[in-house]
């Protein structure tokens, strides 16, 4: 199950702030689950399976958003500049292939790598900006590009992609955060006629934009416990090896504290008592549990711990991941189904006596 929604949803592009795509094929799978679900005004798309009201109520929450670009101008000869949207390292980007998500439909482009053959030594190792480079449609002139539907203002991403690697791997478009997109659904699926608490799924959006499309949604739900599911650094390759243990095909995993740093000064260092609620679950399952602990890196989650007057229990949970916002990402889709075995047995074990406050 999970294989298949990841790669239904991978091919659907969906930048910040034009998920609605990713969310009416989420939306089509829950409507065959019989939930009933709505989105607010931001997109964040939103379905509640009631529980028992006297256990903390509990929102699992994932964006469905990517990264990429904004059409920033369109030349005379039809070439495309672009403004950046999110965390896109531009070391990667000549020679990509993309797409322009217009209103007619959409248009594969090629980000341009200057030509081999008359690339001079000092420029090749040089990154060019992001400003500097641009996006060859095919067009011959800007009334060209216009007439196909491209204007300022057009999102565009990473041509979806899926390959199939050996085993349970896959490599392609944003893994980042599809496979969380996947996951949700798959735990929607497994929670169907469970006792436990009250539990509120939310896909959410502008994760990779601003961190902070999910607050409308979490004001709304009032949770007493968030989980965010998101990747982990997987540093199982040579230029991660000192950046942690956490490894592709290890299974589903926790992080005890992340820390962006750069010009955002926020993090999370997660409750302690779901720490321990992760813990017990991995153990009653039989599943592994890998722990992360990273600076450079964010989530929404970091917002959502100081909501209401107490604030929120919060933990990020999640499946390690290699290449990340690259063009293709890789995943193991074992650690997938682990994530949505540790998320079910963790709502599984909340009981009336859980403690949320840190009081002595």
């Amino acid at each position: 199950m999970i294989r298949d929604l990841l790669t239904e949803l991978m091919l659907i592009p969906g930048l910040s702030g034009y998920e609605g795509r990713v969310a009416t094929a989420i939306a089509a799978h829950l409507d065959r689950l019989g939930l009933p679900h709505r989105s607010d005004r931001l997109g964040n798309l939103m379905t509640t399976i009631p529980g028992d009201p006297a256990l903390p109520s509990v929102m699992v929450f994932t964006h469905m958003d990517q990264l990429g670009f904004i059409v920033r101008k369109v030349e005379a000869s039809g070439l495309i500049r672009l403004e950046r949207l999110g965390g896109v390292p531009e070391r990667a980007l000549p020679a990509q292939a993309v797409v322009l998500s217009t209103d007619k439909g959409d248009i594969p482009g090629v980000i341009a790598n200057k030509s081999h053959h008359a690339t001079g030594p000092e420029e090749k190792y040089k990154v060019l900006p992001y400003a500097d480079l641009y996006v060859d449609a095919g067009f011959s002139s800007a009334d060209e590009a216009l007439a196909a539907g491209v204007r300022i203002g057009t999102p565009v991403t990473y041509l979806p992609r899926v390959l199939p690697l050996h085993g349970n791997r896959i490599a392609g478009t944003s893994v980042d955060d599809r496979a969380g997109c996947a996951v949700l659904l798959a735990l929607a699926a497994a929670r169907l006629g469970k006792p436990g608490p009250t539990l509120h799924l939310v896909w959410s959006v502008q994760e990779e934009y601003n961190l902070r499309g999910v607050l409308p949604a979490a004001t709304a739900l009032q949770p007493d416990i968030a989980l965010q599911i998101d990747l982990l650094l997987a540093c199982d390759t040579p230029d991660m090896t000192g950046r942690g243990e956490v490894t592709l095909g290890g299974g589903p995993g926790i992080s005890l504290y992340s820390f962006h740093g750069r010009g955002t000064l926020n993090g999370v260092i997660p409750h302690p008592a779901l720490v321990k609620l992760a813990e017990a679950a991995a153990e009653a399952g039989g599943l592994p549990l890998q722990r992360s602990a990273h600076t450079g890196a964010l989530t929404d989650l970091s917002y959502i711990q100081f909501m209401g007057q107490e604030g929120v229990a919060c933990l990020d949970v999640g499946f390690p991941m290699r290449y990340s916002h690259s063009a293709l990402e890789v995943v193991d889709t074992a650690d997938l189904d682990g994530l949505t075995r540790l998320l079910d047995g963790m709502l599984d074990g909340i009981t009336p006596d859980l403690a949320l406050t840190r009081s002595p």
